[in-house]
């Protein structure tokens, strides 16, 4: 399990009351789309009289002979959810006031949580990734992880938004969290204090040999803006090359990372596509005077999603940039928001398209595969040790294997990583216990542990150790000489 981030972890967020990895465009009028703004001129009936009075009826029967009393609102907002529900997309949900300001607060960089963006696949609560410097992060918390209950709640049967509001709470309150993680037989468990989050979603640096880098976390309101600020800053000073890292990010809004894009993409030049239902295609263009001055490199990897497979298949297909990382997440749907035809306060985010890449592919569960692929190493997952019972020879459990993994990536290879603590272990315990100093007992307590885990802790903050941004600026370093 991953303890804290580097500068590549990504922006994500558990307080949005929408599912994660949004593609979003934001619209004042129903049915527009985010590149022309065009509104549908189609009409449709609503609802018929029938379907109104048994929609009705059912309302005057809750009120009237349900054994206690009822909450209207409640009754009416789980209408509109179940209706949200029959579709069976998880990108498209209804919030009611409290969730919609949720919403637009996280996707103003600020918001309450404990930093963890989560969507619902195959009815389980299922994350993202964590957000750097967050408590999710510093808990250990992974991407696909799936939160199995909070504070001894379970959330198995509960709608995503429920499953949030038990998630959510006060700055300063403890959440505790049990964890099913794949490959992992026991579930984790971690405890998570809450805290405001505010964070910048682009971070620029000049690496060695005038290679820039700018990570982007999330494509939130300023994001554009602020890419270009450090994108110039670069180029001014002399950049070569440039990595873009968008690993872990989870999207945002497509006028965003069409801006971006057009840093790169000359004008007239495809940067996504969109199909409606009716299987109309339209092409997004780029109206900006982006030239290619530099070799780049796109970072990406399994939590890079919507808006950032939307800017890194642009680059790709257009050969702009070579992908480096593993596979992306897969979301090649775009969502809409509908506030202003509620009176209330609420609002509906409703998937209203496909996306393509310029080429013409659906993203859609499978990724985006990079051009050169390059995988973390063991230790970037592992889990924390559960410091249950002291660790020592002959036992077997995942803990051991938990541990075997820590030593080999801190290079004192107990020789194995299948879980059995044999005598090799044993002397690679002892060894780090020597260079750490603590006693030489061969086995680990609470102590050891905590040492373990710092050392990890420090080498996943490292940018020495991060394989895939060593690989392209390894990559750059030759395209550039």
């Amino acid at each position: 399990m991953k303890f804290t981030g580097r500068a590549v972890i990504a922006f994500v967020l558990l307080t949005m009351f929408a599912t994660c990895l949004i593609t979003l465009t934001v619209v004042e009028n129903p049915i527009l789309t985010s590149g022309d703004r065009q509104a549908s001129t189609t009409k449709f009936s609503g609802f018929t009289n029938n379907e109104f009075k048994k929609l009705n009826t059912t309302l005057q029967l809750i009120e009237g002979q349900y054994y206690s009393d009822v909450d209207r609102e409640k009754v009416i907002d789980g209408a509109v959810n179940g209706m949200m529900d029959a579709l069976k997309d998880p990108y498209s949900v209804y919030m009611n006031e409290q969730s919609a300001g949720q919403f637009a607060s996280s996707l103003e960089g600020t918001y309450t949580g404990i930093g963890a963006e989560v969507t619902m696949e195959d009815n389980k609560v299922t994350v993202l990734s964590p957000i750097k410097g967050t408590p999710a992060e510093r808990a250990g918390i992974l991407p696909k992880d799936v939160f199995v209950s909070i504070n001894g709640e379970k959330l198995d049967g509960l709608k995503l938004s429920e499953a949030i509001d038990r998630i959510r709470g006060p700055k300063g309150t403890k959440a505790k969290i049990k964890v099913r993680r794949t490959g992992v037989d026991a579930l984790l468990e971690f405890e998570v204090i809450r805290e405001d989050i505010s964070l910048e979603t682009v971070h620029g640096q000049m690496l060695d040999q005038k290679i820039g880098l700018i990570e982007i976390r999330q494509f939130s309101m300023n994001t554009g803006k602020r890419f270009k600020e450090e994108l110039t800053k670069l180029e001014q000073g002399g950049m070569k090359g440039l990595i873009i890292d968008v690993r872990n990010n989870p999207g945002g809004f497509v006028p965003v990372v069409t801006d971006i894009a057009e840093n790169f993409i000359p004008s007239g030049q495809v940067i996504y596509q969109q199909e409606r239902r009716d299987e109309k295609v339209t092409k997004a263009l780029s109206r900006g005077k982006g030239t290619k001055k530099y070799p780049m490199i796109t970072l990406i990897n399994e939590g890079s999603a919507s808006a950032s497979e939307i800017l890194a298949g642009a680059l790709q297909d257009h050969q702009l940039a070579k992908l480096v990382g593993v596979s992306s997440f897969g979301k090649g749907t775009m969502q809409v928001t509908y506030k202003e035809e509620f009176d209330d306060g609420s609002l509906l985010k409703m998937t209203f398209a496909k996306w393509l890449t310029p080429k013409g592919t659906w993203v859609h569960k499978s990724g985006i595969k990079p051009d050169l692929e390059v995988k973390e190493p063991d230790y970037y997952f592992v889990a924390r040790l559960s410091q249950k019972e002291e660790l020592k020879y002959d036992m077997n459990n995942e803990d051991v294997k938990n541990l075997q993994v820590m030593l080999e990536g801190l290079a004192y290879h107990p020789g194995r990583k299948d879980g059995y603590f044999d005598h090799k272990t044993e002397q690679a315990v002892r060894a780090f216990q020597m260079q750490s100093g603590l006693p030489e007992t061969g086995y680990v307590d609470d102590a050891t542990a905590q040492k373990l885990e710092a050392g990890i802790k420090i080498r996943l903050q490292d940018p020495k150790y991060d394989t895939q941004l060593n690989k392209a600026v390894e990559v750059l370093r030759e395209e550039i000489r």
